[in-house]
Protein backbone atom coordinates (compact mmCIF):
# COMPACT_ATOMS: atom_id res chain seq x y z
CA UNK A 1 0.00 0.00 0.00
CA UNK A 2 1.61 3.38 -0.97
CA UNK A 3 1.36 6.50 1.74
CA UNK A 4 -1.33 8.00 -0.64
CA UNK A 5 -3.70 4.93 -0.59
CA UNK A 6 -2.94 4.71 2.88
CA UNK A 7 -3.96 8.47 4.01
CA UNK A 8 -6.89 8.46 1.92
CA UNK A 9 -8.09 5.10 4.00
CA UNK A 10 -6.95 6.84 6.96
CA UNK A 11 -9.22 9.77 6.26
CA UNK A 12 -12.05 8.19 4.81
CA UNK A 13 -12.23 5.60 8.17
CA UNK A 14 -11.53 2.67 6.01
CA UNK A 15 -9.97 0.44 9.12
CA UNK A 16 -9.87 -3.27 9.54
CA UNK A 17 -12.91 -4.68 11.42
CA UNK A 18 -12.98 -7.72 13.45
CA UNK A 19 -15.64 -9.64 14.62
CA UNK A 20 -16.63 -11.45 17.67
CA UNK A 21 -20.15 -13.86 18.06
CA UNK A 22 -21.95 -14.44 21.47
CA UNK A 23 -24.60 -17.68 20.91
CA UNK A 24 -27.57 -17.60 22.05
CA UNK A 25 -27.70 -20.19 25.32
CA UNK A 26 -24.39 -19.07 26.48
CA UNK A 27 -23.79 -18.38 30.35
CA UNK A 28 -21.34 -15.48 30.70
CA UNK A 29 -18.63 -17.28 31.73
CA UNK A 30 -18.69 -18.66 28.06
CA UNK A 31 -19.51 -14.85 26.96
CA UNK A 32 -15.99 -14.21 28.73
CA UNK A 33 -14.06 -17.21 27.79
CA UNK A 34 -14.84 -16.20 23.60
CA UNK A 35 -14.03 -12.44 24.23
CA UNK A 36 -10.67 -13.40 26.31
CA UNK A 37 -9.58 -15.42 22.81
CA UNK A 38 -10.66 -12.60 20.35
CA UNK A 39 -7.94 -11.20 18.44
CA UNK A 40 -7.06 -7.61 18.74
CA UNK A 41 -9.33 -7.30 21.26
CA UNK A 42 -8.32 -5.22 24.70
CA UNK A 43 -8.82 -7.76 27.49
CA UNK A 44 -10.11 -5.45 30.90
CA UNK A 45 -12.75 -8.16 31.86
CA UNK A 46 -9.72 -10.48 32.83
CA UNK A 47 -8.66 -8.33 35.77
CA UNK A 48 -12.26 -8.07 36.91
CA UNK A 49 -14.78 -10.24 38.71
CA UNK A 50 -18.26 -10.76 37.58
CA UNK A 51 -19.61 -8.02 40.06
CA UNK A 52 -16.74 -5.30 39.15
CA UNK A 53 -17.53 -5.79 35.43
CA UNK A 54 -21.02 -4.68 35.61
CA UNK A 55 -19.94 -1.99 37.66
CA UNK A 56 -18.04 -0.71 35.04
CA UNK A 57 -20.85 -1.11 32.74
CA UNK A 58 -22.53 0.85 34.67
CA UNK A 59 -25.32 -1.40 36.84
CA UNK A 60 -23.12 -2.34 40.09
CA UNK A 61 -25.05 -5.26 41.86
CA UNK A 62 -27.10 -6.43 38.86
CA UNK A 63 -25.54 -10.38 37.76
CA UNK A 64 -24.22 -10.86 34.14
CA UNK A 65 -26.22 -13.58 33.06
CA UNK A 66 -28.73 -12.97 30.31
CA UNK A 67 -27.87 -9.20 29.56
CA UNK A 68 -25.90 -9.35 26.66
CA UNK A 69 -27.99 -10.09 22.94
CA UNK A 70 -26.30 -12.70 21.44
CA UNK A 71 -25.35 -11.56 17.87
CA UNK A 72 -21.77 -10.90 16.30
CA UNK A 73 -20.13 -7.61 17.09
CA UNK A 74 -18.02 -5.99 15.01
CA UNK A 75 -14.88 -4.42 16.62
CA UNK A 76 -11.64 -2.40 15.32
CA UNK A 77 -8.16 -2.16 16.90
CA UNK A 78 -8.31 0.19 20.38
CA UNK A 79 -11.61 -1.20 21.21
CA UNK A 80 -12.05 -3.61 24.78
CA UNK A 81 -14.38 -6.19 25.70
CA UNK A 82 -16.12 -4.07 27.94
CA UNK A 83 -16.86 -2.19 24.61
CA UNK A 84 -18.52 -5.09 23.01
CA UNK A 85 -20.58 -5.90 26.58
CA UNK A 86 -21.67 -2.49 26.60
CA UNK A 87 -23.28 -2.64 22.43
CA UNK A 88 -24.61 -6.45 23.44
CA UNK A 89 -26.30 -5.45 26.48
CA UNK A 90 -27.51 -2.05 25.84
CA UNK A 91 -28.96 -4.00 21.89
CA UNK A 92 -30.09 -6.58 24.79
CA UNK A 93 -32.07 -3.59 27.04
CA UNK A 94 -33.66 -1.90 23.81
CA UNK A 95 -34.95 -5.13 22.53
CA UNK A 96 -36.48 -6.33 25.73
CA UNK A 97 -38.15 -3.19 26.01
CA UNK A 98 -39.80 -3.01 22.47
CA UNK A 99 -40.99 -6.37 23.42
CA UNK A 100 -42.87 -6.13 26.86
CA UNK A 101 -44.18 -3.06 25.70
CA UNK A 102 -46.33 -4.99 22.84
CA UNK A 103 -46.75 -8.47 25.20
CA UNK A 104 -49.79 -10.15 25.75
CA UNK A 105 -51.56 -8.34 28.82
CA UNK A 106 -52.70 -12.04 30.06
CA UNK A 107 -48.88 -13.45 30.97
CA UNK A 108 -48.11 -13.29 34.67
CA UNK A 109 -44.68 -11.73 34.70
CA UNK A 110 -44.27 -8.16 36.44
CA UNK A 111 -41.10 -7.01 34.93
CA UNK A 112 -38.94 -6.84 31.49
CA UNK A 113 -36.28 -8.80 33.84
CA UNK A 114 -38.77 -11.20 34.63
CA UNK A 115 -39.55 -12.02 31.21
CA UNK A 116 -35.90 -12.11 30.62
CA UNK A 117 -35.14 -14.45 33.44
CA UNK A 118 -38.16 -16.91 31.72
CA UNK A 119 -37.04 -16.68 28.14
CA UNK A 120 -33.73 -17.92 29.48
CA UNK A 121 -35.13 -20.94 30.59
CA UNK A 122 -37.33 -21.57 27.61
CA UNK A 123 -34.25 -20.64 25.59
CA UNK A 124 -32.23 -23.65 27.52
CA UNK A 125 -35.27 -26.29 27.69
CA UNK A 126 -35.56 -26.75 23.64
CA UNK A 127 -33.36 -26.56 20.87
CA UNK A 128 -36.48 -26.60 17.91
CA UNK A 129 -37.82 -23.07 17.31
CA UNK A 130 -40.97 -24.42 16.91
CA UNK A 131 -41.77 -25.25 20.33
CA UNK A 132 -40.52 -22.22 22.19
CA UNK A 133 -43.97 -20.59 22.48
CA UNK A 134 -45.18 -24.13 23.65
CA UNK A 135 -42.67 -24.21 26.03
CA UNK A 136 -43.22 -20.74 26.85
CA UNK A 137 -47.23 -21.38 27.52
CA UNK A 138 -46.28 -24.37 30.08
CA UNK A 139 -44.08 -22.60 32.28
CA UNK A 140 -46.50 -19.85 32.25
CA UNK A 141 -49.58 -21.63 33.03
CA UNK A 142 -48.05 -23.25 35.78
CA UNK A 143 -46.44 -19.98 37.23
CA UNK A 144 -50.75 -19.00 37.02
CA UNK A 145 -51.44 -22.27 39.18
CA UNK A 146 -48.60 -21.55 41.80
CA UNK A 147 -46.76 -24.83 40.12
CA UNK A 148 -42.78 -25.59 40.64
CA UNK A 149 -41.66 -25.16 36.65
CA UNK A 150 -39.34 -28.03 37.32
CA UNK A 151 -36.86 -27.40 34.63
CA UNK A 152 -33.73 -29.34 34.45
CA UNK A 153 -31.39 -26.45 32.78
CA UNK A 154 -31.95 -24.34 35.74
CA UNK A 155 -30.92 -27.61 37.81
CA UNK A 156 -27.86 -27.91 35.72
CA UNK A 157 -27.05 -24.02 36.00
CA UNK A 158 -27.44 -23.82 40.39
CA UNK A 159 -24.92 -26.77 40.47
CA UNK A 160 -22.32 -24.63 38.61
CA UNK A 161 -18.97 -26.66 38.51
CA UNK A 162 -20.49 -30.07 40.06
CA UNK A 163 -22.49 -30.82 37.05
CA UNK A 164 -20.76 -34.10 34.71
CA UNK A 165 -23.47 -34.53 32.24
CA UNK A 166 -26.31 -35.86 34.62
CA UNK A 167 -28.69 -35.08 36.69
CA UNK A 168 -28.73 -37.54 39.96
CA UNK A 169 -31.69 -37.59 42.01
CA UNK A 170 -29.62 -36.09 45.09
CA UNK A 171 -29.41 -33.28 42.40
CA UNK A 172 -33.21 -32.33 42.17
CA UNK A 173 -33.06 -32.65 45.91
CA UNK A 174 -30.15 -30.46 46.99
CA UNK A 175 -31.81 -26.73 46.93
CA UNK A 176 -30.26 -23.77 45.33
CA UNK A 177 -31.98 -20.65 44.24
CA UNK A 178 -32.18 -22.61 40.34
CA UNK A 179 -34.06 -25.60 41.60
CA UNK A 180 -36.99 -25.29 40.12
CA UNK A 181 -38.27 -28.45 41.37
CA UNK A 182 -37.80 -27.21 45.44
CA UNK A 183 -39.08 -23.69 44.59
CA UNK A 184 -41.60 -22.37 43.21
CA UNK A 185 -41.66 -19.89 41.01
CA UNK A 186 -38.68 -18.04 38.40
CA UNK A 187 -34.76 -18.29 39.80
CA UNK A 188 -33.25 -15.31 40.67
CA UNK A 189 -31.41 -14.70 37.53
CA UNK A 190 -31.71 -15.59 34.07
CA UNK A 191 -29.21 -18.65 33.55
CA UNK A 192 -28.47 -17.90 29.55
CA UNK A 193 -28.46 -15.67 26.87
CA UNK A 194 -31.92 -15.81 25.72
CA UNK A 195 -32.17 -15.44 22.02
CA UNK A 196 -34.68 -13.10 20.17
CA UNK A 197 -36.99 -15.44 19.62
CA UNK A 198 -37.08 -17.00 22.87
CA UNK A 199 -38.26 -13.47 24.45
CA UNK A 200 -40.63 -13.35 21.73
CA UNK A 201 -41.86 -16.40 22.85
CA UNK A 202 -42.38 -15.43 26.82
CA UNK A 203 -43.65 -12.16 25.22
CA UNK A 204 -46.58 -13.97 23.75
CA UNK A 205 -47.06 -17.59 24.78
CA UNK A 206 -48.59 -20.58 22.73
CA UNK A 207 -52.13 -21.04 24.17
CA UNK A 208 -53.47 -24.41 25.34
CA UNK A 209 -53.71 -26.61 28.28
CA UNK A 210 -50.61 -28.51 28.55
CA UNK A 211 -48.77 -28.06 31.74
CA UNK A 212 -46.13 -31.09 31.37
CA UNK A 213 -43.61 -31.55 29.22
CA UNK A 214 -40.91 -34.31 28.77
CA UNK A 215 -37.93 -34.64 26.46
CA UNK A 216 -38.01 -37.26 23.87
CA UNK A 217 -34.57 -37.55 22.84
CA UNK A 218 -34.28 -36.30 19.59
CA UNK A 219 -34.51 -32.73 20.42
CA UNK A 220 -38.36 -32.37 20.54
CA UNK A 221 -40.74 -32.75 23.19
CA UNK A 222 -44.09 -34.37 24.37
CA UNK A 223 -46.71 -31.97 25.80
CA UNK A 224 -49.32 -33.11 28.15
CA UNK A 225 -52.41 -31.31 29.86
CA UNK A 226 -52.35 -33.83 32.33
CA UNK A 227 -50.34 -35.96 35.28
CA UNK A 228 -51.26 -39.13 33.53
CA UNK A 229 -50.43 -38.48 30.06
CA UNK A 230 -47.13 -37.08 31.77
CA UNK A 231 -46.58 -40.29 33.53
CA UNK A 232 -47.69 -42.28 30.13
CA UNK A 233 -45.03 -40.07 28.38
CA UNK A 234 -42.25 -40.67 30.73
CA UNK A 235 -43.00 -44.17 30.44
CA UNK A 236 -41.93 -44.09 26.67
CA UNK A 237 -39.44 -42.01 26.09
CA UNK A 238 -37.85 -42.06 29.29
CA UNK A 239 -37.96 -45.44 30.56
CA UNK A 240 -38.55 -46.86 27.72
CA UNK A 241 -34.99 -45.67 26.32
CA UNK A 242 -33.37 -46.79 29.45
CA UNK A 243 -34.57 -50.14 28.98
CA UNK A 244 -33.89 -50.42 25.42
Amino acid sequence: MTPAVLLENMAAGRVLHHRVTLVDGWTFAQVREVLQKAPKLKHALTALTDAAAMAKLGDAGQSPEGEFMPDTYDYVLGMSDLDVLARARRAMQEFLAKEWAARDPSIPLQTPYQALILASLVERETAVPAERPEIAGVFERRLKLGMKLDTDPSVIFGMGAAYTGKIHKVDLETDTPYNTYMRAGLPTTPIALPSQAAIHAVMHPAPGDALYVVAKGDGSHQFSATLAEHNAAVRQYILGKKNR
